[in-house]
């Protein structure tokens, strides 16, 4: 049955999309009123925040930060770290962020089971760092990789040419061996970073620089080796993370504890099968589909 030849069910089906859509946006608003409601109601409160997962992208945990930093009400903050790390800029945003948010508010991590890379140069910022003895922590360093595929191009009988403005413009490519020169220039924008790693670490972790070079060589700790080594202050879960910061943030009694709100769960959901659909679509119809190559971006990750 298509739907142009029958214009009543199309008008009934496009009706009740219209009101699907007003359901949703009415759900928002209610559920975005009555976190709003809950964050000013009340006394002391500690905000949970969530860093999970590769970190592409600082705006979501930035933001949050952003709120919990502008209310009276929130003493601290507890930023849940369970991330191998990611993105370098991601990562300095996140960091730059927490640092002033500790200015005005306590700021205690609580690492779970991985929080190593980037996820400790976001770590390294907060008042306090409370890891589990098992949490895989550390790998202070930095890694661009490239892939190449001339040789695979080469038996295929496959050929590229580059016309580029600048000597270096195709710095990396997956279709040409890399130059000596253009090793050293990558290599220094590493080392390069990693130097901004290790002074970010120095500027907020009570350790030496002789003691930080000699486990900066990206290598990983589990939450116990961390302790001894001075990257962390102590063990312990989130609970103890809980109790930790409303000590420092002088909480009396139980805190109230806010934990991050999952509104966009439906959209999102209803977004990733739209998207699907469109794919479906595209293939069905022989589009080509590529995607962007990211190789050679330098990345704060285990």
């Amino acid at each position: 049955m298509r739907m142009r030849n029958h214009p009543i069910f199309f008008g009934l089906l496009l009706l009740a999309a219209i009101g699907l859509f007003f359901v949703l946006a009415a759900y928002a608003v209610l559920t975005a009123a009555k976190g709003d409601a809950f964050l000013s109601a009340g006394g002391p409160k500690i905000a949970v925040v969530e860093v999970e997962g590769i970190i592409s992208d600082s705006r979501d945990v930035v933001e949050q930060l952003d709120i919990y930093e502008k209310n009276n009400d929130v003493r601290a903050v507890i930023l849940r770290i369970n991330s191998p790390g990611g993105g370098v800029v991601p990562s300095q945003e996140i960091y730059a962020k927490v640092l002033k948010v500790r200015e005005r508010k306590t700021v205690v991590v609580s690492m779970g089971v991985l929080a190593a890379s980037g996820g400790y140069y976001i770590a390294s910022a907060a008042d306090r760092i409370v890891a589990n003895p098992g949490t895989v922590t550390g790998s202070i360093g930095v890694i661009m990789q490239f892939s190449q595929f001339d040789e695979l191009l080469e038996k295929i009988g496959l050929k590229t040419r580059v016309i580029k403005s600048g000597v270096y413009k195709d710095t990396g490519s997956p279709f040409r061996d890399m130059t000596a020169e253009e090793r050293l220039i990558l290599q220094d924008m590493v080392d390069d970073i990693h130097d901004q790693f290790i002074e970010a670490v120095l500027a907020n972790r009570d350790i030496s620089r002789e003691k930080l070079m000699e486990i900066s060589e990206a290598r990983i700790f589990t939450g116990r080796q961390a302790l001894k080594e001075g990257l962390v202050d102590e063990l312990g879960g989130f609970e103890d993370a809980v109790t930790v910061a409303a000590t420092l943030a002088g909480i009396v009694g139980e805190p109230t504890v806010l934990y991050p709100q999952k509104k966009k769960g439906l959209l999102r959901y209803l977004l990733s099968e739209a998207a699907s659909a469109l794919t479906g679509a595209l293939l069905e119809n022989d589009v080509n589909v590529s995607y962007l190559y990211r190789d050679g971006i330098p990345s704060l990750s285990r």
